[in-house]
């Protein structure tokens, strides 16, 4: 990789995450180009990385090897019209980061024998704690698929796909999952304020649970059921609190949550593709 010119296409927070990550895993800065149509994200990934910033993207694909597409969805078709016989020619490894567009799309967009990427990150891939999910069309060599997940690790976890349409169930798991997190420790804060502590102990003691808990899973050997009942007491306080979410009906609660934005985000995918 550190041979590789990357250029991103985009330098919003998550277009910014993977060039700090990057860098940080050992990637020159003189190897990075970023475009962006704002002026003050152009400046803020020049002064924060110090690495060529362009306003052009057909000069900043120029000699690429890979190009990032960190650009807004509803603005994928334009960007890639307005550079596709660019592209054509530098035939450079395409990496989407936007959300919902297929990759179908994206080569009809771009050209169709281009290799292309599609990576489904999360918002804690702006701490390089991410989790991103990958799939690639057929003209994506192993090179390019090592290329693309090289990439993606500077920010956190990657996995491969060989179902594109298993995208919308990763969208609904790890893309939204963040929020869901966020929820639960809202509402475990609020409960336990009204049981006394503070607002700033029950906040430290929330997010410290939530940290060491996550850490404790991903650490082990076991599975998160088998975890779960070695910190539960028959006829502990545990065990009682289970008892309640679990008659509350947590367990559907989650599986039409997760439903629903898979749903939704399949939705999104077709309107975004012009289906």
């Amino acid at each position: 990789m550190k041979n590789s010119k990357i250029s991103f296409i985009g330098c919003g927070n998550m277009g910014r995450s993977l060039i700090g990550g990057l860098i940080a895993n050992g990637l020159p800065v003189n190897s990075i180009t970023g475009t962006d149509i704002n002026a003050e994200q152009r400046q803020t990934a020049a002064s924060q990385f110090n690495i060529e910033v362009l306003e052009d993207n057909r000069q900043a694909i120029k000699d690429a090897d890979v190009v990032v597409l960190a650009v807004k969805p509803q603005s994928m078709q334009e960007t890639l019209q307005a550079i596709s016989s660019d592209l054509a020619h530098e035939k450079p490894l395409l990496i989407s980061i936007a959300a919902g567009i297929q990759l179908s799309h994206l080569g009809l967009w771009a050209g169709e024998e281009l290799a292309i990427v599609r990576a489904m990150p999360n918002t804690p891939a702006l701490i390089q704690s991410g989790a991103t999910a990958l799939c690639a069309n057929q003209y994506t060599n192993e090179t390019q698929r090592d290329l693309a997940e090289t990439i993606m690790r500077s920010v956190g976890l990657a996995l491969w796909l060989d179902d594109e349409t298993l995208m919308d169930t990763v969208t609904a798991l790890s893309g939204s999952g963040p929020a869901y997190y966020f929820l639960i420790m809202e509402v475990m804060e609020k409960a336990a304020t009204r049981l006394g502590l503070s607002q700033e102990h029950a906040r430290i003691l929330t997010l410290q649970t939530a940290f060491g808990a996550a850490k404790m899973a991903l650490e082990s050997n076991h599975d998160t059921e088998t975890l779960r009942k070695q910190v539960t007491s028959p006829g502990g306080t545990t065990e009682q609190a289970l008892n309640v979410l679990m008659n509350g009906g947590i367990e559907d609660l989650f599986a039409e949550a997760l439903k629903a934005a898979q749903e939704r985000s399949a939705e999104l995918a077709a309107s975004l593709g012009g289906e």
